[in-house]
């Protein structure tokens, strides 16, 4: 895993100081090097172009979702995909560009939508039957308007991932089934729709996938369905989303392809396919893999327990509000100490949180050196689904971020305060 260091030794983000970044902005703390988020968004760009492709790169902002990230998106030309309300306000707020955002999701309510409609995006990737009905009422009420849309099926394709993880199978709450034939209904009555553009389909396999024999199937059984739909339906695709869920390391154990790679394969499938149509527009959807490994959490140590016989607990001033995964889904990471990260290990610890949970472990065997209490930690390749997933459990504030690039800082959203906690709160009195 790239861990960069300065002359004193010091671990380095986006060229800053990590003990000067905690020391400026507390812990914990989410730390962005936004020089590589910017390298990721490049190199997917790059494998396109190589091969020639008509492309959108998607960047799936559940990973992460802020005004400032929308706004790095949008300076790398990229499209971004939002799955709730919420998201679709923050990108507003970021003046991220309409037309290159879709809106995701199983369950859209009908203020969503509205709400979609009028901010007019690009794309509404419709989800189900449900969906298409509020859809269609929704545009009966705007004479003339016409939406984009894509398709979301389930292709039968599952990705060898954790079980929560998986959206591609016959089994999922996700998307159009394809074998029942729903996912055909569905296009022909979108195809009937004059104020529905049908520009193709979308697929998701899964997430954090290391192989890319999942995405070469879910290709090959896309484009089949396409020509199945071109010819029983007259109907030309001019977008196949493919998705994402490419794979990363979390931890040194973890040997991942290039996230681009998965891309190459995907392009090559594409290529040898015998189309009776146009090559359309591939787009994919990175969330993690343009995040993840780009993410830093710096934690300060505080109290140790030590018995006989057991690996010690070591208290660091976050955990599970701030980073879920390893509770959820039995995440691993890997931690350095800021003050020397190539430093050697001394010993086996448990990474442990301040929440009130026997559950709240961010690491489970971490090797580090002997930290006392005070000293800074950084648990690595935190950038996805951290903060978006951040809570205030036993009323705790969620962490600063802060975005780092050729050695510069920038605070992008503020720590919250305890009166933060109140905000909302009414008196029963």
């Amino acid at each position: 895993m790239k861990i960069e260091t300065n002359a004193a030794g010091h671990l380095t983000i986006g060229g800053c100081d990590a003990l000067t970044l905690a020391q400026q902005f507390g812990t914990p703390a989410y730390v962005y090097d936004v020089g590589q988020i910017r390298a990721q968004f490049r190199s997917f760009a790059k494998v396109f172009e190589a091969h020639g492709a008509k492309y959108a790169v998607s960047y799936a902002s559940k990973a992460f979702a802020t005004v400032a990230m929308y706004q790095v998106a949008a300076q790398e030309n990229a499209h971004v995909d939002v799955v709730s309300g919420g998201e679709l306000y923050t990108a507003q707020a970021a003046q991220f560009p309409m037309a290159h955002v879709s809106f995701h999701g199983n369950n859209k309510s009908k203020a969503e939508l509205a709400q979609a409609l009028e901010a007019h995006v690009g794309t509404i990737i419709v989800d189900n039957f449900h969906e298409l009905d509020l859809l269609e009422g929704l545009l009966k009420l705007q004479e003339g308007r016409v939406q984009n849309i894509l398709l979301r099926v389930t292709p039968g394709i599952s990705a060898h991932t954790h079980a929560y993880d998986q959206t591609g199978q016959t089994d999922s709450k996700f998307g159009f089934d394809v074998d029942s034939g729903q996912a055909k209904a569905a296009a022909t009555r979108a195809l009937a729709n004059p104020q529905l553009h049908l520009l193709g389909i979308h697929a998701h396999i899964g997430s954090q996938i290391f192989e890319v024999k999942g995405f070469v199937a879910a290709a090959q059984r896309l484009l089949a369905i396409l020509t199945d739909w071109h010819d029983s339906l007259a109907f030309t695709p001019t977008v196949l989303n493919l998705g994402g869920g490419f794979g990363i390391a979390y931890t040194n154990a973890d040997d991942p392809l290039p996230a681009e790679a998965f891309v190459a394969a995907i392009l090559d499938t594409i290529a040898a396919a015998d189309l009776p149509f146009d090559t359309p527009a591939i787009w994919i959807e990175p969330g993690r893999s343009i995040v993840g490994p780009a993410g830093y959490q710096l934690y300060t140590v505080g109290s140790r327990k030590d018995v006989p016989g057991l690996a010690p607990f070591v208290a660091v001033d976050g955990g599970m509000g701030d980073n879920i995964r390893p509770a959820l889904y039995q995440a691993d990471y890997e931690a350095v100490a800021a003050a020397d990260p190539h430093a050697a290990s001394t010993e086996t610890v448990r990474l442990v949180g301040k929440y009130c949970e026997s559950g709240d472990i961010l690491i489970d065997q971490a090797k580090l050196p002997h930290l006392e209490a005070g000293a800074v930690v950084a648990v690595l390749a935190t950038g996805a689904y951290g903060y978006s997933m951040a809570s205030n459990y036993n009323r705790n504030p969620r962490p600063a971020v802060v975005f780092a690039e050729n050695g510069q800082a920038k605070l992008v959203v503020r720590r919250e305060s305890y009166a933060d906690l109140t905000r909302n709160d009414l008196s029963y009195l």
